[in-house]
């Protein structure tokens, strides 16, 4: 990325970090994958529970061949040969996981997650159940509004996430929202994560680059 650019970004960086603080979350801010591979080397360990919910990002990181080479419990709902069933319930149990992994549509710099979902699993997850959740996410998915943050869920995420599925959506093949009612949309449900009442179970890594959609 243009040193410029990134200059632009480190400024919304400082902004977010202090912002996540105050609502509750804490903010790590790594510059490469090795390092935030070092810093999930000291969490993978000790045959902890780990879920994922599903993230381009943390696959760009390579987070997930991380989590199965650790000593932990993995509740792999990528692994070859699952049935819709099972998957379904390892999303249940995702509910008990010591950690849980993913990442978020957008971020705001007044210190606020935003997501969308289809099927409800990952930000079920964010909000409820797992001891701690850790969100992997680059400058590209900070926005200074909530307008600018949800118009690129609508118009980037969405679209390119519903291509990626080989959804049969309207965003599909317009690329941007035209609010459809296909049966296949992934943007069933909205949630916006503010001020957390469980102080410190929303981890915020913050790459220095361009990660997801």
């Amino acid at each position: 990325m243009d040193k410029n650019l990134l200059g632009m970004y480190d400024l919304k960086i400082e902004r977010l970090k202090k912002a996540l603080e105050r609502n509750n979350m804490t903010c790590e801010v790594f510059n490469t994958e090795e390092e935030l591979h070092d810093y999930f080397k000291t969490i993978f360990k000790d045959q902890k529970v780990v879920a994922v919910g599903g993230s381009m990002s943390l696959d760009e990181m390579h987070v997930l061949d991380l989590v199965r080479a650790s000593d932990v419990k993995f509740l792999d709902r990528y692994a070859k040969g699952l049935t819709k069933e099972e998957i379904n319930a390892i999303h249940h149990k995702a509910f008990n996981a010591d950690i849980y992994l993913t990442s978020t549509n957008a971020m705001t710099t007044d210190g606020c997650l935003y997501n969308i979902d289809g099927n409800g699993n990952r930000m079920a997850a964010m909000i409820y159940g797992p001891k701690d959740v850790y969100v992997v996410a680059g400058v590209n998915k900070i926005f200074e509004s909530e307008e600018e943050a949800i118009d690129h869920i609508k118009n980037v995420s969405a679209p390119a996430n519903a291509i990626r599925l080989h959804r049969q959506t309207g965003c599909a093949v317009a690329g941007k929202c035209v609010n459809c009612m296909s049966d296949q949309r992934i943007c069933a449900s909205y949630v916006k994560l503010a001020r957390q009442g469980n102080k410190d179970r929303i981890h915020v890594i913050i790459m220095r680059q361009e990660l997801g959609y």
